[in-house]
């Protein structure tokens, strides 16, 4: 079911009749952009390949998806629904069995949710771990707005950490210096 088709009226209930219609102008947008965006500046194309590279290239079996904000927070069990649904089938259209999965198994939780449960794993795990990391380009409430500030920050500096880490070295120098082996960071993997 598509919230976008008659299952969204319960949505347009909860959320009122102006807001339902600002909701389908954007998606009407982004549709749009979709089809009309030169392949390299089209984001849903862009977003498509990186997660083909991630998962048929790189072999990553798994995508994270972190929203820092609220009005975001279950996106990702929505995207788990759409795609796992849609695409965690092990035969293709004609009925042959395929070789490999047809895409990652698609997980998260609000950023400032999964820093204190499994940014762990993401940062110091041997696996690598694909992230999309989600900012409201404007907080809900205008009066929030430092606080709005902070989340970009947060986001920011968790995505700029998973990005550039640490390598084994300077895990060491910073473990030798006083912190404790499980304050060191992205240790062991990439970074510099």
């Amino acid at each position: 079911y598509s919230l976008w088709g008659p299952i969204g009226l319960s949505l347009m209930v909860a959320i009122g009749p102006e807001r339902f219609e600002e909701m389908l102008a954007g998606a009407r947008e982004m549709d749009q952009h979709f089809q009309n965006a030169p392949l390299e500046q089209n984001l849903p194309v862009l977003l498509a390949l990186v997660g083909l590279w991630h998962h048929q290239g790189m072999g990553h079996a798994t995508r994270a998806v972190i929203p820092y904000d609220q009005r975001l927070a279950r996106l990702p069990a929505y995207l788990q629904q759409l795609e796992m649904e849609s695409n965690g089938k092990g035969v293709a259209m004609d009925g042959h069995g395929l070789t490999q999965a047809a895409a990652p198994i698609v997980w998260g939780e609000p950023g400032t949710n999964g820093q204190h449960a499994f940014f762990q794993l993401i940062h110091q795990g041997r696996q690598v771990v694909p992230v999309e990391f989600l900012i409201a380009a404007e907080g809900n409430e205008p009066d929030m707005a430092e606080h709005q500030a902070l989340l970009v920050a947060n986001c920011l500096a968790q995505s700029q950490a998973l990005m550039l880490g640490r390598n084994l070295a300077v895990a060491r120098e910073i473990v030798a210096g006083g912190v404790g082996e499980g304050g060191g960071g992205k240790q062991g993997r990439g970074g510099g």
